[in-house]
């Protein structure tokens, strides 16, 4: 069975295979060569350049507790822009933090614009923090970067935090070019590992910021969690066999090795931006397969997401469609929260080809044929 559900995603074997090697001490010389093999290729999918003084680390969590780890020392006062189910997950999380939260709030499916977050950090500031989801996993919307970073240069005391979640390795990050202050990711979306794992990024500026600040957490302290990365001594013991996996995935990834034929000669950067084009690639096959079915994206076409797909509900019931692709050896995705069961998503993310996409969109075709036969 393919899985092309937004996460998780279809993990490959020999993936797999890392996660069954024997055991290793967390404090022994063998976990701080796997952070060795881990940290530079990191570094690399959040776009960092030589020189950078932002740090990346890696926790054992979900990346909801990401979300709430990063809210820990960033001051009190905190914008939250809410387009989807995710992203109004980490507004919840801010208020039950006890923050004193302002929503700018959007329809789903629709993505605030660099003009009305800066109209809020003006208008309804000042503000310590703005949370953004740049790739809503529930509605497909991804939110440009570019546009949003050039609001926050002109409020530098907002740290800007930002869920990578299903962004990361399918899109740029280009963390310290946008101005990002912390940025994390689960490893189960376009890492295509098993779930279990977080990475994130934390600027100069936030660590500053958090590290004089009172921060009411042990394990969902990101500082402690970062410090002990950096240190080769995490604060507890972690998931060592997805170690293992991510130190793989990672080094596959930058030496082109997951890449069509002609491309797998990128090696470093140029690798990981090859990856993205092969995303974005899969994006635009996916939206001209739906558009001769008659069918509409639920984001407006500069909102698209490269990794997910989010469809409107044609002339039949998402759920009879998604068992007929169960039939054909395939498992799409329901809509999430608000839309679901008028929309379906495809997670064209991860590891899977473009060859691969071809077979799903096929075995799509004769899924809306026989429901068309039965209607």
């Amino acid at each position: 069975m393919k899985l092309w559900i937004p996460g998780p995603t279809q993990v490959r074997p020999e993936i797999l295979a890392e996660c069954a090697r024997p055991m290793i001490g967390h404090r022994s010389d063998a976990m701080a060569k796997l952070h060795d093999r881990i940290d530079p290729h990191l570094r690399l999918a959040f776009g960092l350049g030589e020189g950078s003084r932002s740090q990346v680390a890696v926790h054992t969590c979900s990346a909801t507790g990401l979300m709430e780890a990063s809210l820990h020392g960033v001051g009190r006062r905190v914008l939250c822009v809410v387009n989807g189910s995710f992203s109004k997950r980490w507004a919840e999380i801010a208020q039950i933090l006890g923050l004193e939260v302002v929503v700018l709030k959007k329809a789903f499916g629709e993505a605030a614009s660099p003009a009305e977050i800066d109209a809020a950090l003006s208008d309804r500031g000042p503000f310590d923090a703005l949370t953004l989801v740049s790739n809503e996993t529930s509605t497909g919307v991804r939110t440009p970067l570019a546009g949003v970073a050039s609001v926050l240069r002109r409020h530098s005391q907002v740290l800007w935090l930002v869920d990578v979640v299903s962004y990361l390795a399918g899109m740029p990050v280009d963390f310290d070019t946008h101005g990002i202050d912390f940025a994390f990711a689960g490893t189960q979306k376009a890492l295509a590992l098993p779930p279990g794992l977080t990475v994130f990024c934390a600027s100069e500026k936030y660590l500053e910021r958090a590290r004089r600040a009172k921060r009411p957490s042990y394990y969902l302290d990101a500082v402690r969690t970062l410090d002990g990365h950096v240190e080769r001594k995490t604060p507890a013991t972690p998931c060592i066999p997805l170690y293992f996996a991510l130190a793989k995935q990672l080094e596959d990834i930058s030496s082109g090795a997951l890449l069509p034929a002609a491309e797998q000669s990128a090696r470093g950067a140029a690798a990981w931006s090859a990856r993205y084009g092969v995303h974005q690639r899969m994006q635009q096959a996916t939206e001209r397969w739906a558009a001769r079915h008659g069918l509409s994206m639920i984001p407006a076409p500069e909102h698209r997401s490269w990794t997910v797909a989010c469809i409107k509900q044609g002339a039949f019931e998402v759920s009879r469609l998604l068992a007929e692709l169960k039939q054909r050896g395939h498992t799409i995705s329901n809509g999430y929260g608000d839309l679901k069961d008028v929309s379906f998503r495809i997670g064209h993310m991860g590891d899977h080809t473009e060859a691969e996409l071809t077979e799903l969109l096929a075995a799509t075709d004769e899924a809306l044929a026989a429901l068309a036969v039965r209607a």
